[in-house]
């Protein structure tokens, strides 16, 4: 049975999308469709082509109708801090980046917090990629860089060097649900050392947050993990440093000047944000508050 996470072929995307398969090559060649190409093979995600579907529905509801003051997606400890805070009054409902992006497609939240990688081309939050490509209004925001890594058990006792360790026999690797940004950017890492995700010892259940990886690490219950440097250091385990990535916030363009998105984005820009964000550790403030995108 097909998964929401389900990658499908050419053929099966036009059958799915009752188009013929000349039809489907043309809106990849037009970019308006969401995919992928691995090893030179088109593969679209299921569930992206639910959104783009979404989106292209006449009459569609989701646009239209006021957003909750949500914040879905990706749990970061320096956003939940500032969320607390600033009083924005903002809910926080963070289920990974997958989920933010459904929840803001579906109008279920007024943003989504996401670090999404596209395996093709290495680049983050692209929204033609998560199946956005349809919201005409979508504002993409810089909220911070974060330093991701191997998450390791204090002293390291297992020796661990770096990702090329990580299919060593009996190591158990802490995992993140499918579609959160650190389980999608470690499926790239691996295969770009030549790695393959499924061949890895996994524990028995999802870390279903940074804290909760970092700490099933520090519990014994798994020996690593890919996660931020600021989890690890909350939790006090081991920290091998491995890549930098985008930390983006999406809203819909009205929603940008509505009062709980004004005080949290006025927020980060007092000085003690800058001061947590030193303390708490692996986060670059360089391009915080940056446009990324304007539909």
């Amino acid at each position: 049975m097909a998964t929401p996470y389900t990658y499908l072929t050419t053929a099966e995307a036009a059958d799915y999308l009752r188009l013929k398969e000349r039809k489907v090559y043309d809106l990849v060649a037009q970019g308006v469709i969401p995919c992928t190409r691995v090893t030179g093979k088109l593969l679209f995600p299921r569930h992206s082509l639910d959104l783009w579907l979404m989106h292209h529905l006449e009459g569609d509801q989701a646009s239209r109708r006021p957003a909750p003051p949500v914040l879905a997606g990706s749990q970061d400890p320096l956003l939940e801090w500032a969320v607390r805070e600033s009083d924005c009054d903002l809910a926080l409902l963070c289920h990974g980046s997958g989920d933010g992006v459904r929840r803001l497609a579906q109008g279920e939240a007024m943003l989504a917090a996401v670090h999404l990688i596209d395996p093709e081309s290495g680049d983050y939050n692209a929204p033609l990629r998560l199946g956005l490509g349809g919201m005409r209004d979508l504002v993409g925001m810089r909220w911070v860089r974060r330093c991701q890594g191997l998450l390791l058990a204090p002293g390291n006792p297992r020796g661990l060097t770096g990702l090329a360790d990580l299919d060593r026999p009996g190591l158990v690797v802490a995992r993140r649900q499918p579609d959160a940004g650190a389980q999608r950017l470690l499926r790239h890492l691996l295969t770009r050392q030549g790695l393959d995700l499924e061949a890895l010892t996994f524990a028995p259940h999802l870390a279903l947050s940074e804290d909760d990886l970092a700490l099933a690490i520090r519990q014994g219950e798994a020996d690593v993990g890919l996660g931020i440097e600021a989890a690890a250091r909350r939790q006090g385990v081991d920290f091998l440093p491995l890549h930098w990535e985008p930390f983006d916030l999406l809203l819909r363009r009205r929603d940008y000047f509505e009062s709980p998105v004004q005080r949290l984005l006025a927020f980060a820009r007092e000085p003690r944000f800058t001061e947590r964000a030193e303390a708490l550790g692996g986060y670059d403030l360089g391009e915080q508050g940056k446009v990324v995108y304007n539909a």
